[in-house]
């Protein structure tokens, strides 16, 4: 027999202490659960495949400083060298680097007439050669790769060819093939899709297009790199490629190493924060609960010694001593999860309207009420533990 009436009364009796524990339950429960569910959602958003082989693809920076240089054909040059550098997979230019925050997107026409076509969505727009697939390691589903004739060196040319991501073609022709569809950019210039890639991610993490990307058949000749190799050679890699590329032509300088996971590392790096800042309120909220319980129980010992050598004397034993102190600790609990798991989706809706999240799921404030319950057993049991080997003798002397 639990006892509950008895117990209710006696927290009536002193209701100032279990009703700052009260409050400080509920608003527990309720920050803890809308923490969970950001610290989740964060982790889903770092957790995207990419599509990638982050960590092998090197990123550098090539800068020209002679006026004199051709730059077209100066790129082509310093493909070859990287491309025959040991250990190096492939190598190719590329006007913008993926998961790094900044680089091209545009939006394309799938009829001749801008006034009235359709549109696709915005996606990331790659500039890059027969190279570029192996380069990244991205996996080709559907069609074909560029073929080395076919690679142009502007953006003016004609005969123009797409490889697109799965994501993007299921978004603009959800029940067809996209090989063979043309999409057109203006009046006149049309890009014709010839392959689709499993996945391949844009450059704005942050961004709802993020898996939409097109990669153009067009060499462009800027000052980003991108050379595939196992992580174990990037070290002394970042030492050949500068070695190599100088000899070739000592007036430009070399920058920026990093691999495509350092990028996305450092594009996550305010979500990564944010999961640190969350974490470490959750554990607080649940010690600093935790320890009100604990100097509850404690003081109530302190003042309920009398009462408690008499009930041992009566014939209680330890366990009863031990289980009222626990019914009391989940009778505060229970009353205060349950409203604090009530104001957790109110607070819910306020975040999905003000930031557009997604609607805190009730598991998150159960699983809430449930840990609290956990952290606050532990919390009591130690207390209540020590009341009850309170010897009756001692007790029930005068106090």
């Amino acid at each position: 027999m639990l006892h509950i009436k008895p117990i209710f009364n006696s927290l009536l009796r002193s209701k100032s202490g279990p009703i700052l524990l009260l409050i400080q339950i509920i608003l527990s429960v309720a920050i803890v659960a809308n923490a969970s569910f950001i610290i989740q959602e964060r982790l889903a958003l770092m957790q995207r495949d990419s599509g990638i082989k982050e960590s092998e693809v090197l990123t550098f920076s090539l800068y020209n400083f002679d006026p004199m240089i051709d730059k077209t054909a100066q790129n082509k040059i310093d493909q070859q060298i990287l491309r025959g550098l040991p250990n190096v997979i492939d190598a190719t230019s590329t006007n913008m680097l993926p998961l790094s925050g900044g680089g091209w997107s545009s939006t394309l026409n799938l009829g001749p007439d801008p006034d009235t076509a359709k549109k696709t969505p915005q996606f990331a727009m790659y500039l890059g050669t027969e190279h570029t697939i192996d380069t990244l390691g991205i996996k080709l589903i559907e069609g074909r790769n560029f073929y080395p004739h076919e690679i142009k060196d502007s953006l003016n040319s004609s005969g123009k060819l797409a490889i697109i991501s799965k994501a993007l073609a299921k978004q603009t022709w959800p029940d067809e093939s996209p090989l063979g569809k043309v999409l057109y950019e203006g009046e006149d210039t049309q890009i014709t899709i010839i392959g689709v890639v499993d996945k391949l991610q844009g450059a704005w993490i942050d961004s709802s297009d993020l898996d939409y990307s097109i990669i153009q058949n067009v060499d462009y000749g800027g000052s980003s790199y991108m050379v595939r190799a196992k992580p174990e050679h990037h070290t002394e890699l970042q030492a050949a490629i500068t070695t190599a590329l100088l000899t070739e032509n000592p007036n430009r300088v070399i920058d920026r190493f990093k691999s495509i996971e350092n990028l996305k590392e450092g594009s996550y790096r305010d979500h990564q924060l944010m999961i640190t800042v969350l974490t470490m309120m959750v554990v607080l909220l649940l010690l600093i609960t935790s320890l009100g319980l604990t100097g509850m129980v404690m003081f109530n010992i302190q003042r309920r010694t009398k009462q408690i050598g008499t009930r041992r004397a009566l014939g209680a034993n330890k366990r009863d001593i031990i289980q009222y102190f626990m019914v009391e600790n989940y009778l505060i609990c229970i009353v205060g999860g349950v409203i604090g798991g009530m104001l957790a989706l109110v607070l819910g809706q306020q975040l999905m309207s003000l930031y557009s999240l997604p609607m805190v799921p009730v598991i998150y404030p159960i699983v809430s009420v449930i840990a609290l319950l956990v952290v606050t057993t532990l919390a009591v049991i130690v207390p209540a533990t020590k009341a009850a080997n309170i010897s009756p003798a001692m007790a029930t002397r005068s106090v």
